[in-house]
């Protein structure tokens, strides 16, 4: 968000009234949140502020609503609550920030702090329950601190790798009377000096490269660096792989793109990483989710890593060149030319051999094909955000990628409950984006309750109920490594989801065969309001490849290989 100068009035005001006052400085004009006794001097100033007050159902609703708009906007987002229960029930929106490197400003309320430390009604040690996973936290104790704690706060919030940060704000200190303070946004930090030895030694790796691979994370789009990239990829010719929160660094459909590697990676770029003689990690950080068996990850490859963060830099895998700072450390590279004509080839190869195919057999709604059709006929500029699950991986593999902030997923922490309110706030950041949320019939009862949300501010979000009666992913891994042992994975006696829908105002729908996905699809993008699609899948639908725990990635279980050796085999 872009800092703004104000004036000061002549007169002192509340603790309250600073902290708002600091907000609009900072060009905060959205905060999401939910009231309480110890915040409730905080909503009492809201009423007289220019900032937008979303109501939530649910303070993680505020947290993870917060962090989808910070995703999709790239400004910080900002969330509120009370003290006590209303302040731990922001940790797991928090978490997701924190492992995901989302800026944010959580504000909590506090008792007294004359009662700090005495067991207070609602009160808890905020502080100490967030530690692990904030890049920094206050409490706010002298008045006068409020908006130079504010302004500190956004500039940790958004500089280096962004991540999110608290402020524990005492009902005491947002009722005292405070001088206001004249605030100047300061200079912008410097950009990191290009390490031109290490650039060096990263273009005679390049140019000695017989096959090199770009590994690409989401830190490409915390660095706004998508045209860098893919001008990066276009002009070396080096094949490239992604996270799965790098996914749209470069278009599904580039020839260059081999797909997502790791646990649910493509069959192409698992056995790129593997077989690569150099990797270059731009923004990644060697997640074990991508890595597999680290001791086996890329066992040929020297690395090249390149990350904003230099504790990221060489704590997995060595790093034979590291480059701290953003994309332009790379450009001096734009004009290498490496042969590697029969590796490209390779990777081609590779890349046609891994194209999924939709035309499974039956009547049932096969769900890749469900969703590879939806991401066909939205508006290119829609954005998807999913919960966590089958689903989630679903939506990676076969979802038309264009953008990298146009995916939105929890990646790090993995939060069922994350797709609906944080598509709701990327739909409040830029209201004329197109927003579909995809979620599944365990991670939807999350957080259903922000359907009220939705139908409150007539937030047009578009939700696909993938329903298969199950915990798929647990399903799933109970099936291949537990013996088929299911157990408290069995949700047959989910509600009728189009009726929870409207009872809550939403407008919804349900199917289950394939002759209907298509009107459905077209009703689902014409409403003009939120709705909700109940689409019933088969339980025992798996996600494929899939890496098994503790292996190489190479070493993919898929059933479509076995298929695809019989036809040859045949013909």
């Amino acid at each position: 968000m872009t800092a703004q100068a104000h004036t000061v009035p002549d007169t002192p005001i509340r603790g309250a009234d600073a902290l708002l006052r600091a907000l609009v400085a900072q060009g905060v004009d959205t905060v999401f949140g939910y009231p309480g006794g110890a915040i409730m001097p905080v909503y009492d100033a809201l009423v007289d502020a220019p900032i937008r007050h979303i109501l939530v159902r649910h303070e993680q609703g505020a947290a993870l609503a917060a962090n989808g708009y910070a995703r999709h906007s790239g400004k910080v987002g900002v969330c509120m609550a009370t003290s006590g229960p209303g302040a731990t029930n922001l940790v797991t929106g928090i978490a997701d920030a924190w492992l995901d490197s989302v800026p944010m400003v959580a504000i909590t309320g506090q008792v007294p702090t004359a009662l700090m430390g005495t067991d207070a009604f609602q009160e808890v040690d905020i502080l100490g329950i967030t530690l692990p996973i904030v890049k920094h936290s206050f409490v706010i104790r002298d008045p006068a601190r409020i908006e130079a704690t504010v302004h500190e706060a956004f500039r940790i919030a958004r500089e280096g790798r962004p991540g999110p940060v608290l402020i524990d704000f005492p009902k005491d200190v947002a009722t005292a009377q405070v001088p206001a303070t004249p605030f100047s946004p300061p200079p912008a930090p410097a950009a990191e000096p290009v390490d031109h030895n290490a650039v060096q030694r990263a273009r005679s790796l390049i140019q000695g490269a017989q096959r090199p691979l770009f590994y690409t994370g989401y830190g490409v789009g915390l660095a706004d660096a998508q045209p860098q990239l893919r001008a990066l990829a276009k002009s070396t010719g080096i094949p490239v792989v992604s996270t799965l929160k790098g996914l749209g660094g470069l278009p599904s459909e580039d020839k260059q793109f081999l797909g997502m590697l790791g646990m649910h990676g493509t069959r192409a770029a698992n056995l790129a990483v593997q077989g690569c003689d150099l990797l270059i990690c731009i923004g990644a950080r060697f997640d074990d989710r991508a890595t597999g068996k680290l001791a086996e990850f890329a066992p040929g490859a020297r690395v090249i890593h390149l990350d904003v963060d230099p504790a990221e830099v060489s704590k997995l895998r060595y790093a034979n060149v590291h480059l701290v700072g953003d994309l332009r450390q790379l450009l001096p590279l734009l004009d290498c030319r490496p042969q590697i004509s029969e590796w490209v080839a390779q990777c081609a190869q590779w890349r046609e051999q891994s194209q999924p195919r939709y035309d499974a057999p039956g009547e049932d709604i096969y769900a890749p094909a469900l969703l590879r059709r939806l991401s066909e006929i939205a508006p290119p500029e829609t954005v998807v955000a999913c919960d966590v699950g089958q689903h989630q991986m679903w939506v990676a593999q076969h979802w038309l990628h264009r953008s990298i902030n146009q995916h939105l997923t929890s990646g790090g922490l993995g939060t069922m409950g994350f797709g609906l309110p944080a598509a709701m706030g990327v739909k409040l950041g830029s209201p004329d984006t197109p927003v579909i949320c995809v979620s599944g019939d365990g991670s939807i009862l999350m957080n259903v309750q922000e359907l009220a949300t939705l139908r409150r501010y007539g937030i047009a979000v578009k939700t696909v109920l993938l329903d298969n009666s199950r915990l798929g992913m647990v399903r799933q891994w109970q099936e291949l490594f537990f013996d088929e042992r299911y157990s408290e994975t069995d949700l047959s006696d989910n509600p009728d989801f189009t009726e929870v829908a409207r009872a809550f105002g939403i407008a919804a729908a349900s199917i289950e065969r394939r002759d209907q996905v298509e009107d459905a699809l077209a009703a689902l993008l014409a409403a003009d309001g939120p709705f909700l699609l109940h689409v019933r899948i088969d339980p025992q639908a798996n996600v494929w490849p899939l890496v098994p725990p503790n292996t190489a990635n190479q070493h993919m279980l898929d059933p479509a290989d076995s298929d695809r050796s019989k036809e040859t085999s045949d013909a």
